[in-house]
């Protein structure tokens, strides 16, 4: 029988601001009840970013996780899986710090440095409240999303002394080999949670070839060893969504990785995208993992290690 499909829900993010849709969560309480309705939708793992509750921007200080991190532990037994990535404006220390601090079952980590244009959505979303709103999208056009080797190796280091482990996000198929790397050397143990991200402005893009492309690479250089998930960016969330369910993979929704339930039609919650892939993978005949199902398949070490 196939595995069930894990289901990663990531509920804010740091790519939309908060102008561009008004059911985006900015608040410890609204990205705990977001994440909270995701998991009761069926997403076994939550991907948590922390914002500046008064304008939204993304903050990556540990005091701004706490408080949802304490929600989501008592009223859910969902994974947790924390951002390494934060934003691309952070330093890798302040990046990393919530991680190291709180130790949670999954932390995600991007597998290289990139360009990482979010300026295009200027052209869409063009009544912004925040000034910081442009400004920060307008400077992704001279911006590096900065992870070296040793910022990996850092990371891989640090997290994995409190037996973390990693949802390892590849944009492009120089990432893979980059975790390549990094497994033959023993600094990452199999299995390996490969989140294979597509249609972000600077890395691979969402053609149903790329998607491919990227799985072959990794059924190459993993074999047994990698457990396949995709990421789909906006309008390629759900149909890139259900060509991986289709080929065994698991999948990630939520309002990180798109505002949108349909052509034009924004989300009402991170729980909706959710619903609407658990109903595309019921209906190719595949059950949902559960968090238990998920703790089993990645071999984590469990909610009861975490330090929050």
């Amino acid at each position: 029988m196939p595995k069930p499909v894990i289901i990663t829900c990531a509920v804010t993010g740091s790519i939309h601001t908060p102008s561009m849709s008004p059911h985006l969560p900015v608040t410890a309480a609204e990205i705990a009840e977001a994440a909270i309705e995701a998991a009761e939708a069926g997403a076994a793992i939550v991907h948590l970013h922390a914002r500046d509750p008064k304008d939204g921007r993304p903050l990556q200080h540990p005091d701004a996780f706490l408080p949802f991190l304490r929600v989501i532990k008592q009223r859910s037994d969902c994974v947790v899986n924390i951002t390494t990535g934060g934003a691309a404006t952070m330093t890798i220390e302040e990046r990393l710090e919530p991680a190291s601090r709180f130790k949670p079952e999954v932390a995600s980590l991007n597998m290289g440095s990139m360009n990482f244009g979010l300026y295009p959505m200027l052209g869409r979303f063009k009544d912004l409240k925040y000034e910081w709103e442009r400004e920060y999208l307008e400077g992704s056009r001279d911006r590096v999303f900065k992870n070296t080797f040793a910022d990996i190796e850092m990371i891989l280091t640090k997290c994995a002394e409190n037996g973390t482990r990693f949802e390892v996000e590849c944009y492009d198929i120089g990432h893979l080999y980059t975790l390549a790397h990094f497994a033959d050397r023993g600094v990452i143990k199999p299995p390996f949670f490969v989140q294979s991200v597509f249609g972000i402005l600077g890395g691979i893009g969402g053609h149903p070839e790329d998607v491919m492309m990227m799985k072959r690479t990794a059924d190459r250089l993993f074999g047994e060893d990698y457990h396949w998930s995709v990421l789909g960016a906006g309008r390629n969330q759900l149909p890139i969504a259900a060509q991986a369910a289709a080929l065994g993979g698991n999948v990630r929704v939520g309002l990180e990785d798109s505002l949108w339930a349909g052509p034009g039609k924004l989300a009402t919650s991170s729980a909706e995208q959710v619903r609407k892939v658990r109903q595309i993978i019921e209906g190719l005949g595949l059950s949902i993992a559960t968090p238990e199902d998920a703790r089993a398949t990645l071999e984590l070490k469990g909610a009861d290690a975490v330090a929050f």
